[in-house]
């Protein structure tokens, strides 16, 4: 029997298939759907991905996504600049912003460390948080990383490494479960969290 396979919907298939949490027959769907796109629907749907790539970056400042040099975090004179909530993830920072409990500003660090996966110090933007205390003006720092191995490893590294330069290290409150993600977190756990962050 013949094998019925058209390569550009296989390829289209394997690219969604890439993607975190999608499994084989998700992405048949997602590709049925995109093939059932109009002509203009599938070329705004493609404008949209390359836009994001190309004009999307890091934040000069705290390492979050923006398309401008700031983000609108930093950039807003109605946040607190004196405190800094560190996140590991771009999607933590939209976590805790849905809280509408936090004024200050973040610095993300794109992921923690983990010996085991090769990531260490260096492969994070820890180095970059360091030079943005040293320019003065932070009081607190609140180590808002994952409540795993690997994100508590993160907030003693770095916490150690504060504390000399005589700021406050505060750590989120463990409302959020254990072995849990922030971008999973509900808004009243995060909100109570920030309420009751502890000193590390």
């Amino acid at each position: 029997m013949a094998q019925y396979n058209v390569a550009p919907m296989e390829n289209l298939v394997e690219q969604f298939e890439k993607m975190p949490g999608i499994g084989h027959k998700t992405a048949q769907r997602l590709a049925y759907y995109v093939l059932n796109l109009s002509k203009t629907e599938a070329e705004q749907l493609a404008s949209a991905v390359i836009d994001a790539h190309t004009k999307i970056h890091y934040c000069s400042r705290c390492c979050n996504l923006t398309d401008k040099e700031l983000c609108p975090v930093c950039a807003s004179q109605s946040r607190d600049h004196s405190v800094i909530c560190v996140v590991e993830t771009p999607r933590d920072v939209t976590a805790v912003e849905n809280t509408h409990e936090y004024s200050g500003t973040y610095h993300v660090l794109h992921g923690s460390i983990s010996p085991l996966n090769g990531v260490g110090p260096e492969e994070l933007t820890i180095k970059e948080l360091l030079a943005r205390i040293a320019q003065g003006g932070v009081s607190e720092v609140i180590m808002a990383t994952n409540p795993t191995v690997e994100g508590d490893a993160t907030a003693l590294y770095i916490s150690g490494l504060l504390k000399p330069m005589g700021i406050r290290v505060t750590r989120l409150a463990y409302g959020i479960p254990v072995g849990g993600d922030l971008e999973y977190a509900d808004e009243y756990t995060l909100a109570k969290a920030l309420e009751g962050r502890n000193e590390i």
